[in-house]
């Protein structure tokens, strides 16, 4: 009786491990169908050397990729729009056999021209600017935020010269907002000066001259740039800029002591800002979702607001130019 009873628990003992080896070999087969938790790698590649101007879009960023199982590798090029640092950077780590791309074009047409050699079919996302191959684009209406910013010019505009900087003649994304912001300034019939420079010498010519009545930046460096010239030259044109960091926002907080005289006075007069931090949660997210073949190719586009020195303290405004502290 005790023997048959060992027995018994014997072929119990065989059973279940047989069903656990059956269930270890049927476990990649199962993994295979759903990748949805598999740990993936996402390499960002901006185009400034200057890593703060992206440090909102790089919180966004890591929360996506806390949340979504993805592991960051944030490349950061030697010099500012370096086309060919940055398509080197690219091929590095393609070969390297990262999971998926988050990029941040210098030099869209340059780079679709050696995209498949460059990238070898791994899923792309990009920022600013289109480019076909790439899976998903992540970027505010361009054409729109140009118009916008420039409209809010006119509303202060008072005769004079617009020195309008235009300082990425490569980069689509910048270029469709510089076309446009022109476009409605000359109809609003001011005076325009494009120029492709960072504006400092321009700036303290004409303002030496007395003929500047205003500065429109249409790219972040180029923003924080002209704020620092402007500083500098003790000049006190307008300027109006895009984007949202802790020194943009601290050039607005000290235009606000007085409503109209200090946004003459202090050196950034408004901005045209969107969420860095949606962008680039957005864009791992996408870029995490393609590399699990869980995700279909889109644009998604950011909303943006046109914010001055006097509003910056508004709820609305809160979250968008503090994004660390609301």
């Amino acid at each position: 009786m005790k023997d048959r009873r060992n027995g018994i628990i014997q072929l119990a003992i065989l059973v279940a491990l047989g069903a656990a080896v059956l269930l270890s070999l049927a476990a990649p087969d199962l993994e295979g169908r759903d990748r949805s938790r598999e740990p993936v790698e996402v390499s960002v590649l901006i185009r400034s050397a200057d890593s703060s101007l992206w440090a909102n879009t790089r919180l966004g960023m890591e929360q996506a990729a806390g949340d979504l199982g993805a592991e960051l590798r944030f490349l950061t090029p030697g010099a500012d729009n370096d086309r060919e640092e940055q398509k080197e950077l690219l091929r590095r780590e393609v070969e390297r056999g990262t999971d998926a791309l988050v990029l941040a074009p210098v030099d869209p047409a340059d780079l679709g021209a050696e995209w498949e050699t460059l990238t070898r079919g791994t899923p792309t996302v990009t920022l600013e600017s289109e480019l076909p191959e790439a899976v998903a684009l992540i970027t505010p209406d361009n054409e729109a935020l140009g118009w916008a910013l420039a409209r809010r010019a006119l509303e202060e505009y008072r005769g004079g010269t617009v020195l309008l900087l235009d300082c990425l003649p490569e980069n689509t994304g910048v270029q469709a907002r510089v076309e446009a912001a022109e476009a409605a300034l000359i109809r609003g019939g001011a005076t325009v000066l494009r120029w492709s420079e960072t504006g400092e010498e321009e700036l303290i010519r004409l303002d030496e001259e007395g003929a500047l009545a205003q500065v429109v930046a249409l790219e972040i460096g180029a923003t924080e740039a002209a704020a620092q010239a402007k500083e500098r030259a003790g000049s006190s044109a307008a300027l109006y800029g895009v984007g949202v960091t802790s020194r943009i926002a601290a050039w607005l907080e000290r235009g606000t002591i007085s409503a109209v005289a200090a946004l003459d006075q202090g050196a950034l007069s408004a901005v045209a800002a969107w969420s860095d931090y949606a962008a680039g949660y957005l864009a791992v997210q996408q870029a995490a979702g393609a590399a699990r073949e869980k995700t279909e190719p889109l644009t998604e586009t950011l909303p943006f607001s046109v914010v001055g020195g006097d509003e910056i303290y508004e709820s609305e405004y809160q979250k968008l130019l503090f994004p660390v502290m609301s």
